[in-house]
């Protein structure tokens, strides 16, 4: 007996003007375990709909209207509809199935045919609602300005810049180089009541400290050599908007003294100047190396990590957020192939597979620059193998293996299976060096159905090692 004739919460709706015939019906029905009411009019219907939820309806076609039926079987997670009626007819079965029916059954129908309907009929249902939850999970992925992610620990970043964005909190970003810490800072001012104003970047890193101290306070005639005018720092260019201090942890003892004070009393004064000045800013700091261990060292203070710290956000590296790589890879081909008008549109699966198992240590930025070179090697709207960079091929067949994941959630179960076929063939030949015969061997497959299914996936390319056996 099928599993859905001991679900309880399985409900029929029976609707047939022919009240005998329907109640004899449901008598059958509820002694298989199904919770069944009956309906003489399509108005009671609609209103039976309404109180609570059904898994099928069971309608007679003379009762109701085969296209009023089907539209109130439209939304989603709306029950299925079988129809039953005396003068079926094949061309009749056919319309109600377009029409969105379920089932088409000949009346007099018996308690059999109508329970072994009802089993297959939700049957299907269950497996496409459970299609549908595999596509949104395979699917699903979060977005803030244009940072974009699939990984649940993006999702709580994005959910917390969020809910600190329209507040004057100082934020600081921890990660690695290269993660997208600066698309955040501005993501955060993007999201803020302070988007209309300036947001202004300053990459403490790149400046040596003299200069980094002019370049965020200003400084008047004669502060130093070379001052031969006043000059506004970034500061004062930030005032009411948002001042981002990138590699803070760069800034020396003494500049965090001066650091600590603005941040405090939103007060400072320009280089060589004793009046005061006031500003308005929310500061957003990060950094590329973890500021507790600095401050453990000695090379951070302890009283400015703590006022840079009422909110922290760290950005995970890339190689910890695998589901990300083809995502943003195949964001970057579609703005890059715009940018440049070139004709690439789509990643070979062998390109996909290199840019899976890479462990980027560069991360996001390291993509995007090879995913740009790509664009403009690209000899058509396929990038192949040949426009990535050679260290990126150096040292195929890698450690890792390509992920069986698929890069796009499959829309059937054929295409689920199909992409998990394509996936484990080819990390069978990256495994063996393009070896077919030693595939063949290990996928348990003669080699005429390995080509078969290398012609089917398009892996025909794929390059055997020099010592693949000269008979493959």
């Amino acid at each position: 007996m099928s599993k859905f004739v001991d679900m309880p919460a399985s409900r029929v709706l029976l609707v047939d003007a022919d009240e005998l015939s329907s109640e004899l019906l449901a008598g059958d029905l509820e002694d298989l375990g199904y919770e069944v009411e009956t309906c003489a009019e399509l108005e009671r219907v609609a209103e039976l709909l309404a109180e609570r939820a059904w898994d099928a309806i069971v309608s007679d076609r003379d009762t109701a209207d085969l296209g009023e039926l089907a539209a109130l079987c439209e939304p989603e997670h709306a029950p299925a509809l079988i129809l039953l009626s005396a003068f079926g007819s094949l061309d009749e079965a056919v319309e109600a199935v377009r029409a969105g029916a379920a089932d088409f059954l000949a009346k007099p129908v018996s308690s059999d045919q109508l329970r072994v309907a009802l089993e297959r009929t939700l049957e299907r249902r269950e497996l496409l609602e459970e299609n549908e939850r595999l596509r949104a999970d395979l699917g699903e992925r979060y977005e803030l300005g244009r940072l974009v992610s699939r990984s649940p620990e993006m999702r709580r970043v994005f959910e917390t810049a969020r809910a600190v964005a329209d507040t004057r909190a100082t934020v600081l970003i921890q990660g690695e180089s290269g993660t997208g810490k600066t698309l955040l800072a501005r993501s955060l001012h993007r999201h803020s009541q302070r988007a209309d104003a300036p947001f202004v970047e300053v990459n403490c890193g790149a400046l040596p400290d003299s200069l980094l101290e002019s370049e965020l306070f200003g400084h008047v005639r004669g502060a130093f050599t070379g001052a031969v005018k006043d000059r506004a720092g970034k500061f004062e260019a930030a005032d009411g908007g948002t001042l981002f201090l990138d590699e803070v942890a760069c800034a020396s003892l003494e500049l965090q003294v001066k650091l600590l004070r603005v941040l405090q009393d939103r007060v400072f004064e320009r280089v060589g100047d004793t009046r005061t000045l006031e500003v308005d800013v929310r500061v957003v700091a990060a950094s590329n190396r973890p500021l507790a261990e600095e401050v453990a060292a000695g090379r951070f203070r302890e009283d400015l990590f703590y006022r840079l710290n009422v909110l922290e956000l760290f950005v995970p590296p890339l190689r910890e957020r695998p589901g990300d790589v083809l995502l943003l890879a195949e964001r970057f081909l579609e703005r890059f192939a715009a940018e440049y008008g070139r004709e690439a549109r789509r990643l070979s699966p062998e390109v996909a597979a290199i840019l899976t198992r890479h462990a980027w240590p560069g991360n996001v930025r390291e993509l995007e620059n090879c995913v740009e070179r790509a664009v403009l090697l690209a000899r058509g709207p396929e990038v192949g193998v040949e426009a990535l960079p050679a260290a990126l091929l150096a040292g195929a067949p890698p450690v890792g293996l390509p992920d069986l994941a698929p890069a796009v959630a499959p829309r059937t179960l054929r295409e689920a299976v199909e992409a998990t076929e394509h996936a484990l063939i080819l990390r069978t030949l990256v495994q063996e060096g393009g070896s077919r015969k030693r595939t063949a061997e290990l996928l348990g497959v003669n080699r005429t159905t390995l080509f078969n299914k290398m012609r089917k996936y398009n892996l025909m390319d794929f390059a055997p090692s020099a010592d693949e056996d000269s008979r493959t």
